[in-house]
């Protein structure tokens, strides 16, 4: 809901101070706002996971997971109760000068554990006569359901701060009606995934948990018209270290894996304020 009236507010401002323009009333995005919300896809890198709790200790390796995208549609990417169950991009961002950026956002990932497939484990699990119980050695296991459900499908929220340079590629006839961006930078943040998990036949368990962080880049281009509404396609990738997941309702049971990740993204939003007036050199 926060996200639905912060996007609703950016929208008002920025139609404030579009109208009564002339087509030449350029301005430079120096002191301007920005924020935009679009939708992704990931793709993720396998990862070693380890498990741990009171009776067990074990790692799964090179677990693949995939990402969950809702199947398009006017519900839910446009049912203002119902946007947040797409995969997600939502940030807020300021020109502090004509090149540069800083913005703070939330990408709303996905990742699923590709159920049955088969994995190595090592450790240990106790009591040893038990469904699950024993000392593995690199043995072959399946991860079924009765064994492990693994989600970060509410999701793998990668909260963060970027910095990013920009640069006006093209500009339509000098009348600022479309202007084309090229632009490239960096973040870093924490994660906050709703972890999606059940784990031997524990009872399911599924909240928020600030579980480790991220760090991204990115490239990209926009299309802005009027100097105010734009379109954004951007990719990015970067490296998640969550070594702090919880995976039951007991505190002690924990899970931890860092995995590379790739993002494609298409986002729509607008730019606001003012802005600095370029130097026109004494020409009116």
């Amino acid at each position: 809901m926060m996200k639905t009236i912060l996007f609703a507010l950016t929208i008002v401002l920025a139609g404030t101070t579009c109208f009564g323009q002339t087509p030449l009333d350029r301005k430079n995005n120096e002191g301007r706002f920005f924020a935009f919300w679009g939708w992704n896809r990931g793709y993720y890198t396998d990862s070693d996971i380890q498990f741990t709790g009171d009776d067990y200790d074990f790692t799964l390796s090179n677990v693949a997971a995939n990402d969950r995208p809702s199947e398009f549609g006017l519900t839910p990417y446009f049912n203002p109760g119902l946007i947040t169950i797409p995969q997600t991009n939502f940030r807020i961002g300021y020109f502090f000068n004509e090149k540069w950026s800083i913005s703070l956002g939330d990408d709303h990932m996905k990742y699923v554990m590709v159920q049955d497939q088969l994995s190595t484990i090592d450790g240990y699990i106790l009591p040893k006569d038990s469904q699950f119980g024993g000392t593995y050695e690199g043995e072959e296991i399946r991860l079924n359901k009765s064994f492990l459900i693994f989600e970060h499908t509410d999701g793998l929220n990668y909260v963060n701060a970027e910095l990013r340079r920009h640069h006006e590629l093209f500009n339509y006839k000098n009348l600022n009606k479309v202007t084309v961006n090229v632009f490239a930078g960096g973040g870093i943040g924490f994660m906050l995934p709703k972890t999606n998990a059940t784990l031997m036949n524990n009872e399911r368990h599924d909240d928020f948990h600030l579980s480790g962080w991220g760090t991204s880049a990115l490239v990209g281009f926009d299309v802005t018209f009027w100097q105010v509404f734009f379109v954004q396609l951007t990719s990015k990738g970067g490296f998640i270290n969550m070594p702090d997941i919880r995976t039951t309702a007991d505190p002690s049971d924990r899970a931890s894996q860092h995995f590379w990740y790739f993002q494609p993204n298409f986002v729509f939003g607008a730019k606001f304020g003012f802005g600095k007036k370029p130097e026109t050199n004494g020409v009116q």
